[in-house]
């Protein structure tokens, strides 16, 4: 799978790489209306990605955030069901 490979429902590799590391617990995400994402500490280099991904749902916010500030990011239950045919296919 090349990084313009995209999955049946239209997001990339590089999409569902950031919804593997959401699922694996290593992003955090901050708390506005355009969240950016961190994966291991770092800042993702997509941004515009990581925000498509919040938008749709497929990545949230935990409840009682500080505007500003960075949390763990949680995958939804969209997310989950997105994901799963890839997980069970590796």
């Amino acid at each position: 799978m090349t990084e313009n490979t995209k999955d049946p429902e239209g997001w990339s590799a590089r999409a569902l790489a950031m919804l593997r590391a959401v699922a694996q617990g290593r992003a955090e995400i901050t708390v506005s209306l355009e969240p950016d994402l961190y994966v291991d500490g770092l800042p993702c280099s997509d941004q515009s990605t990581a925000h498509r991904l919040a938008h749709a749902g497929l990545i949230r916010l935990p409840d009682g955030g500080v505007p500003g500030s960075r949390v763990p990011a949680e995958l939804s239950e969209t997310g989950q069901v997105l994901l799963e045919p890839l997980a069970s296919a590796a």
